[in-house]
Formats: C-alpha cells, structure tokens, sequence
C-alpha cells in the first residue's frame, strides 16, 4: 500500500514521468524531475532556517510557479503551507499570520511593502521570502531573495510520512474571521484524487497501480494539463487547479491573476492544450462566453478544442451560462458542490444532457439531515442541512466550539455541517436552497438569497446579482436585490421582478431592485454579501427619507 501523503505521492510520480511537464507558468516550465529537484532543495532550506515538522508557512503570493514548488516543500518536510489572501492589508495580515503561528512567509515583490508594515508585530515570524516579480521591487530589511534561499542548502532527502500528518487551509471568513481548517493528509489526498473518478479511472490503491495507470496515460497522451483561472489561494485553486492535476501526474498551469484576463486565459488554453480549465461559477465563466462570443464575431475565434472539462466549484454556475458555453464547444461541465469544509454534490453538462442551476447528483458520503438529525425523505420537499462525509477535516486550528457546532457525528458516522440547506429530490439529487449564514427571515419564512438570485438572473438584461435582507418594522427582514446590467442593457425593477414570479414564492420576491454598474464578488468569485447589504441599506434608506 502506498502512503497517502501528498509529497510522497508526488515524489513517486517525478520517478515515474520524469521528463514530463509538472508546473508552466509564463515561459517557464518545470518537469516533474525539476519539480522534485526544486522542492527537495528549499525543504531543505526551510529545515536549515529552523523549520520543523507543523512548522506553518505563509503564502501571500499571487499564482504563480513558487506556490505550488513551495507547498510541495512544506509537504516533504511535514509542515503546513498557509493561504493568505493577497488583497490583505496590514490589520488582516497580522491576525491571519498569527493566528496561524506561521514562522516564514513567502510573498511577491508587489506586495513587500505591506511585509514590511507588519512584520515587527509579529514575534512568531522569523523567516521573509521574497519571490521576484516584474515590478523588480528591491529586498526588504530582513528578507532573502526566493531563489538564493533554494540556493542555500542541500536537498531534503526522501523520509517516511504519516498520513495524520495535517495539511491547513484557512477559509475566507464570510462570517468572522478567517479560520484554519485541518485535514489529515491521508483524507485530504485521497479526496483530491477525482481526476481519476473524472476520467473512469480506478484510484491506485499502490505504487505499482499509481506507475501503471500514469505510464498508461502518458502513452496515450492523455495526463491531464490543467489551468486555474482563479486564485491559487482558495480551495477552489490549490485543490482542483493543483494538486488533482498533479495526483495523476499531469500539469498545474498558472497565469498572473492580478486582473482577470479572460482572452489573456483562453490564448494561454491555446498554447499550452489545456485540457482541464477550473472556474468559480458565473463570475469567470460569463466573461470567457464573452471572449469567447467577441473572438468568433471578429473572425479570430479562440483554440478550445483540447479542453474536455471545465470544472466549477464555491459558487452556483447557472444553467444558462453552461450552455452558452457549450455552443463554443462540446466538453464535460462538471458544477462541484463543496466548500472549505467539505465537498456535498456533483452535476454533469454536455451537449447530451441537461442540467439545472442549483440541483446535484448527491455525493457517495452526503446526507441531508433536519433539525432532529432525522434524513430528509426524498420528495418530501422538507428543507435539511446538507452533510458531508468522506474527507471531514479534524477541525478548525485553535477553535474547538466552532469544531465542535461544526462536526459532528449522527449515527456513528461524522460529518462537516458547513452550514448549506436542500432539499432532497424524489430521484435522490440535492436542490440547493443556500447558505444558513445568509438566510433572510421575513415575517418568519425562511429566504435563501441564492434562489431568488438565480431567479432574477434568468432576465435578460441582468447581468450579476446579490439578494440581502434588510431591516423592516413589520416583517423583521425585507427582500432587497442588488443587481447590474448587462452591457448596453437598462435595468427596470418592474420586469425583473416579474420574471422572478415566474420562479419563486410571492414572499421571496425582492420589495426593491438597486442597480448598480458592478456587483462586487472577492476574486475567487464568492459573493460579497457585507457589501451587497451596505449597499441595499444606503439605498432603501434613501429611499424612505425622501418619502418622509
């Protein structure tokens, strides 16, 4: 039996196809030898720096080829790599980087300045790695150039692993603070091994099944080349984006993600026959449908023929935009459900078959329990909490209440709880209804913003949209949607309104509509409900001290 730890894994794979490719970034590939190679000689640097095993080390880097050679260091070395949003600044970044007791922390050249604002406050943080960018920003007091500290020692040598070892990511803090999920490595690697479930393919249970099915691969010219369109420092990103490419020995591709480029992505599908591209939802994929419709219009349409699936995952993907896609090109659409906590449900798309927003194949470990901990009887049309079995996490780093509401066991089996509603379909797939978190409470009726999202979408002029709850004397919350048109179209409350009855319960039906020329989403896509709700409260606020 082979160890499930990722580094382990991977250093199997660099022996089986060395030659091919592991990371592209820009003009710079590196093979799976070179990959090895690079990642055993900064593990090495890490340990000569005082780094150990659980040692945690930040990465506050846009994508880029050092992410992903980094987090295989930290895994040889059984440390826990740590995601740090690259839009933090000083206050964000001092709670993040101490609350996860990280001791280095890698960062891009653009982005030393705000390094240097808070390091001093943070006594836990004794090593700074530089990674160069095109900005050439000088080194910081303290900080030592990426490539000169690989440079500085000699390779790790290859040691046995647990798969207790845990692996860390902190979630986005879309309610509270950022908090740290742990996994066992040997949970954690065996759920990312779905390009094999993606593909057919048996999950290899040795070394020799994991060299065989890969040879078998590489002969047909089949290991995936897969590109992440999001950030790198959100599941959706590492998890997808890398490491399931690299579980079957295929190709992380990565572009500079400062500013969303969509034709900048697809010429990069082009060059490097992509063959995975993964997503968020609706916020990356209208904006390729975009490039992809404006390519064809101009008569130099973009080369998508080596794609044959495109994966979403942290945000719903309307049924709409997937077949809009689809007249570009045929390939599987696959729609993940899932978060930080836990992956619930999968929908597949293509030419052959349908799909619905928000409904799910249930996942082989999801159940949907009611407030008794009683499972949701398919057709009942009772709303329950979606749990996730399978790849639960050991819990949230230092937070033993939220780990304890959070997961639980029913039954003799435990499950994450992150907190979604469905109901369960008489044919035994989930229709999602939301996040519990951001549930609106009218006059006692539970709203959940998605569905009355997906449904004011369907009009033709709406582009993006968040729905909120605000204050309202007689009801507790009111329904107020905050939406922005598309290009060249005008948006008239009226109509949309309208079209959402066509789809959802009177009560869900939004008592405003504010237009907006953008509505706001972090760069992994998710929603900003924080701001979405300012917004609607300025706006309704106006509203009523005009009538006054």
């Amino acid at each position: 039996m082979m160890t499930n730890s990722y580094a382990s894994i991977w250093e199997s794979i660099s022996d089986i196809v060395p030659d091919r490719p592991a990371i592209i970034h820009g003009d710079t590939t590196r093979t799976w030898r070179e990959f090895e190679q690079r990642s055993s000689r900064l593990a090495g640097a890490f340990v000569k720096a005082g780094l150990k095993q659980d040692s945690k080390i930040g990465h506050y880097l846009y994508n880029c080829n050092e992410y992903i050679e980094s987090h295989f260091a930290a895994f040889k070395m059984r440390a826990s790599p740590i995601n740090v949003n690259y839009r933090y600044l000083e206050e964000e970044l001092i709670y993040l980087l101490d609350n996860s007791d990280s001791e280095a922390v890698l960062f891009h050249g653009r982005l030393a300045d705000r390094i240097a604002l808070v390091k001093d406050s943070l006594p836990k943080l004794k090593l700074l790695i530089q990674v160069e960018d095109d900005t050439n920003t000088p080194l910081i007091d303290g900080a030592v150039a990426f490539e000169d500290f690989l440079a500085s020692a000699q390779p790790m040598s290859r040691i046995e692993r647990s798969e207790d070892d845990i692996y860390m990511l902190y979630t986005g803090g879309t309610t509270g603070m950022p908090k740290g999920v742990m996994y066992r490595q040997g949970d954690h690697s065996k759920g990312m091994s779905l390009s094999y479930d993606f593909r057919g393919l048996k999950r290899p249970r040795t070394n020799e099944e994991l060299s065989k099915t890969i040879l078998s691969l590489d002969a047909k010219g089949a290991l995936p080349v897969s590109l992440a369109a999001c950030p790198l420092m959100h599941g959706t990103g590492i998890w997808v984006g890398a490491f399931a490419p690299l579980m079957i020995g295929g190709c992380a591709v990565t572009i500079p993600n400062i500013h969303f480029d969509p034709d900048g992505l697809l010429r990069e599908v082009t060059r490097d026959k992509v063959t995975d591209l993964i997503i968020v939802g609706d916020a990356f994929a209208k904006p390729i449908v975009k490039a992809l419709d404006a390519a064809v219009e101009a008569g130099t349409p973009h080369d998508i023929s080596s794609i044959s699936m495109v994966i979403s995952s942290g945000v719903m993907w309307t049924a709409e935009v997937k077949q809009q896609m689809l007249t570009h090109h045929d390939m599987m659409l696959v729609d993940a459900m899932g978060s930080t906590e836990g992956s619930m449900g999968r929908s597949f798309t293509n030419r052959k078959s349908d799909s619905k927003t928000a409904k799910f194949e249930m996942g082989e470990h999801t159940k949907v329990f009611n407030d008794n901990d009683e499972e949701v009887k398919p057709g009942s049309g009772e709303a329950g909490m979606i749990a996730a079995g399978g790849m639960v996490p050991v819990g949230y780093f230092k937070d033993p209440e939220k780990t304890a509401k959070t997961f639980r066991t029913v039954g003799g089996v435990r499950y994450s709880f992150p907190g979604d509603f469905a109901t369960v379909e008489a044919d035994g797939s989930i229709k999602l209804l939301g996040r519990g978190s951001a549930c609106i409470n009218s006059g006692g009726e539970k709203i959940f913003p998605e569905e009355v999202e997906e449904a004011i979408k369907r009009h033709s002029s709406v582009y993006d949209c968040l729905v909120v709850g605000v204050p309202d004397e007689r009801f507790g919350e009111k329904v107020i949607a905050v939406a922005s048109p598309r290009e060249g179209q005008i948006l008239i409350e009226s109509d949309l309104i309208l079209e959402a009855r066509k789809h959802v319960a009177g009560y869900k039906l939004p008592k405003k509509v504010v237009a907006v020329a953008e509505v706001k989403r972090a760069p992994n896509g998710k929603a900003d409900y924080k701001w979405a709700k300012e917004t609607a409260v300025e706006a309704t606020s106006t509203l009523e001290a005009s009538i006054v």
